[in-house]
């Protein structure tokens, strides 16, 4: 009997050690893998605001081209010319034309941070947008753009119109 009860007594020995093995193993395991979610989300959450400041100012910056070059179409086929465009708006901001340099712009707001970036596209001739100096883009989506040179004038108009 003594050597029946001294080998339970060694292999329950042995299972307790594999027990808090294990345990430890499953507590490092955790630690493990709260430092690397600790790390690692906050540098995926920076590269998705950096891939959405690129898109948002890629999105800007065709729409805003687009609307240059159709001005310069026109300015190009001379006065009575018109041209209609589709843009697209990803953000909402302000559409202006700055005289002082004779360009379109509009500021495109930043997730990484409270600035803005300035996306411009120069064009030939005065421009008024909607019979104004600037258009208020207010919905994130597509635009008409018209652009007309009336004759006897000296100001093309691009007329926004959301579709």
């Amino acid at each position: 009997m003594y050597i029946y009860n001294r080998s339970i007594t060694i292999t329950m020995d042995t299972m307790d050690v594999k027990g808090q093995v294990s345990v430890e193993y499953l507590l490092l395991t955790l630690v493990f893998l709260i430092i690397i979610g600790s790390v690692t989300v906050p540098l995926i959450t920076q590269g998705i605001n950096d891939s959405l400041d690129v898109s948002h100012s890629s999105d800007a910056s065709a729409a805003i081209n687009s609307i240059a070059n159709a001005v310069g179409v026109v300015y190009s086929n001379g006065p009575g010319s018109v041209r209609t465009i589709n843009v697209y708006f990803s953000n909402t901001g302000t559409l202006s034309y700055n005289s002082a340099n004779n360009t379109i712009q509009m500021p495109v707001s930043m997730y990484t941070g409270n600035s803005s970036k300035v996306i411009d596209a120069n064009v030939p001739i005065a421009v008024t947008l909607n019979g104004a100096n600037n258009f208020n883009v207010v919905n994130k989506t597509n635009y008409n753009a018209t652009v007309t040179w009336p004759i006897g004038t000296n100001t093309i108009n691009v007329a926004m119109a959301q579709t």
